[in-house]
């Protein structure tokens, strides 16, 4: 039997493309600060979250993000199956303590900077199965924690290359929803009904990454890690639908950066397709590259998750834009396997998202 659901090697169409029902961006204050801090929902001052510690601190804005987003889709947490989240911490601290009071079961993943992408990904395939109603994708990170874990903890006062982007402090949550749009609109082209539709942003397909390894092992430089797992992941999208990057409004990555983007646009050139005209990096318009001082630009889990659960969801209601690839990057970066003297492999997970 012909599975339409599956789309050349690495694909997904979603026979019922699952809707975004609740989404939420929780950021800390030098986001707020930032050129997109108007579009986040809380921008919280105090960057410990009210907590005794920077984990506690990032466990703090997860469950603040989770129960927001699901309050915006007008429901309980009782409503929700299943929690897709993930952190960038050893054993997903931040997750396990954060979202633990919400008594949702739970799928924990680690995709570094690309988590919100593969959250999203398996969200959307067990509601598209119909194994779910609502499912929330989450993910965080926290400056502090990060530095904190994967170089030196901020008291140290270490010097940053210029190639080196800046962790964000924030956390996103989406809620992945069974589309039932479509009989509504039905009923209402059959009544003759002129009233105005709502804006429905749809999940209509997915690509996931493969984990890619050019062997680079600048621990500080996450761009040049990570744009070869865009540049295979954005490639295959394209063969895969077979569509030109014209059909996106946007290609959207995760937070490559400013030199990760010339990597990746570069590369993608070898393949024949020129993105240079739509893509758009969430770790460049985060922060203000004169007046911030990050270097090479943003990243984190948190730097996709509250720039798409903000800006992009912002323009995707207004109807600037129809379709979007979301491609969070991630660095699979492990002090363990750095000290060790290995490279720094990377991934990344596309998401197809359309509004109407």
């Amino acid at each position: 039997m012909k599975n339409n659901k599956i789309v050349g090697k690495q694909s997904i169409s979603f026979e019922h493309p699952p809707v975004i029902t609740g989404f939420s961006s929780v950021a800390g204050k030098k986001e707020g600060e930032g050129p997109l801090g108007s579009f986040f929902d809380v921008v919280e001052e105090d960057p410990f979250f009210g907590g005794d510690n920077w984990e506690d601190a990032e466990s703090r804005m997860q469950k603040m993000a989770a129960e927001l987003a699901i309050k915006k889709a007008k429901l309980k947490p009782v409503d929700v199956r299943y929690l897709i989240a993930g952190d960038l911490l050893g054993q997903l601290i931040a997750t396990s303590f954060g979202i633990m009071d919400l008594d949702i079961p739970l799928f924990g993943v680690y995709g570094a900077c690309s988590t919100m992408g593969e959250s999203i990904s398996i969200g959307s395939m067990i509601v598209d199965g119909g194994y779910a109603k609502n499912v929330v994708a989450l993910t965080s990170s926290h400056n502090a924690s990060a530095e904190k874990q994967f170089r030196f903890p901020l008291e140290y006062g270490n010097q940053r290359p210029l190639a080196a982007t800046w962790t964000v402090t924030g956390s996103g949550a989406v809620v992945i929803s069974q589309n039932t749009s479509n009989n509504s609109e039905n009923s209402e082209k059959s009544s003759g009904g002129n009233e105005k539709k709502e804006p429905v942003i749809e999940i209509k397909g997915i690509t996931t990454g493969k984990i890619t390894d050019y062997g680079v092992k600048d621990s500080m430089n996450m761009g040049a890690c990570m744009a070869p797992a865009a540049a295979d992941v954005i490639y295959q999208n394209l063969q895969d639908f077979k569509l030109s990057p014209a059909y996106y409004d946007k290609i959207i990555t995760g937070d490559l950066g400013y030199v990760g983007q010339r990597i990746l646009i570069d590369l993608l050139l070898e393949k024949g397709y020129d993105i240079s005209v739509n893509h758009m990096d969430c770790g460049i318009e985060i922060y203000d590259k004169e007046t911030q001082d990050t270097h090479a630009g943003g990243s984190g889990c948190g730097c996709s998750a509250i720039t798409l659960n903000g800006y992009i969801m912002d323009k995707l209601l207004k109807r600037e834009w129809k379709r979007v690839l979301f491609v969070p990057t991630g660095a699979l970066l492990s002090t363990v396997s750095f000290n060790e003297g290995n490279s720094v492999p990377g991934i990344a997970h596309g998401v197809m998202i359309e509004g109407r």
